[in-house]
């Protein structure tokens, strides 16, 4: 029998890298409507400077919102708050309903100083409070491995560089790593080797990925890393979005969509309702018609 998956919803990622700015209700009863689909776990906000990312900067009052919104005696699911920087810890620790913290940590230099501006020390010291602050708080916490198939900088990368960083996580007790994908650019068997490589490398981390693709190999992906062992997906309803600092040629998230079919060849999808999510689909074509007029298509 198939094991089942974690299928962590990305509507963050989704709609950070969109140029129309999307109402707060909105993205509430957007979080609400997932939730009532089944998703357990969802990427939803992020705590980061309004000034490079605007789309985020009401970040605290979407969590407000939702929570006031629950009915009676009920909770949500998983909800992770992205983080670049200590400030951003801060707030994000800050506000109610946000239950895990997400860093995504840049084996690419190059990357690393487009998207946070750190040099590899200070990266790993702010890793590293991370997880002291995650753990005194009592909060989860997942680091992303940025450009964990390969940079399109020139840069060193290898399997062996993927290890390494791997070793160090779990050195300081990280036990939620997720590898992104973070331009798009593997393929389903650089995919299946990357992941058949570092699995075992390190026990005890639980071991995601983050991948990102044009629609048309996003299934493949999708095996790919199934087969080799990977139980873990983040994804995003029709592949809307993806990371605004990757560069001009973005290709946007992996489509949930073909996550889904994916995991039905294998017998193993999340249980989801079926009506529900169609509605979610068509609220992000909603989304996608309205806010994302001049964004990069996906």
């Amino acid at each position: 029998m198939a094991e089942k998956v974690k299928l962590i919803e990305c509507p963050r990622d989704a709609w950070q890298g969109l140029p129309e700015l999307i109402p707060t209700e909105t993205k509430v009863e957007y979080l609400k409507q997932l939730i009532s689909a089944g998703f357990q776990h969802i990427d939803a906000v992020s705590f980061v400077s309004p000034k490079h990312v605007k789309q985020m900067a009401d970040s605290e009052e979407v969590m407000r919102a939702l929570l006031t919104s629950l009915p009676d005696g009920s909770s949500l699911p998983e909800i992770i708050g992205i983080v670049v920087n200590e400030k951003g810890l801060e707030r994000a620790l800050a506000t109610p309903g946000v239950s895990t913290i997400g860093y995504p940590y840049s084996i690419s230099a190059y990357f690393r100083r487009a998207n946070a501006n750190m040099t590899r020390g200070e990266s790993r010291q702010l890793v590293e409070t991370l997880k002291r602050e995650t753990k005194t708080a009592n909060k989860g916490l997942v680091i992303y491995i940025s450009m964990a198939f390969g940079n399109p900088y020139q840069e060193p990368w290898g399997a062996e560089i993927v290890q390494d960083t791997l070793d160090w996580l779990k050195d300081i007790r990280v036990t939620t790593v997720s590898l992104a994908d973070t331009v798009g650019t593997a393929t389903p068997e650089l995919v299946h080797d990357l992941y058949s490589k570092v699995k075992d490398h390190v026990a005890g981390i639980e071991l995601g990925v983050h991948l990102h693709s044009r629609p048309d190999t996003a299934e493949a992906k999708v095996l790919a890393a199934y087969q080799a062992g990977c139980r873990r997906f983040d994804s995003a309803l029709t592949g809307l979005g993806g990371c605004p600092f990757a560069g001009d040629d973005l290709v946007g998230n992996i489509q949930t969509e073909s996550v889904l079919a994916a995991l039905v060849r294998v017998g193993a999808q999340p249980s989801l309702d079926g009506a529900k999510l169609a509605r979610v689909i068509e609220m992000t074509n909603e989304i996608r018609a309205k806010y994302a007029q001049g964004a990069v298509a996906s």
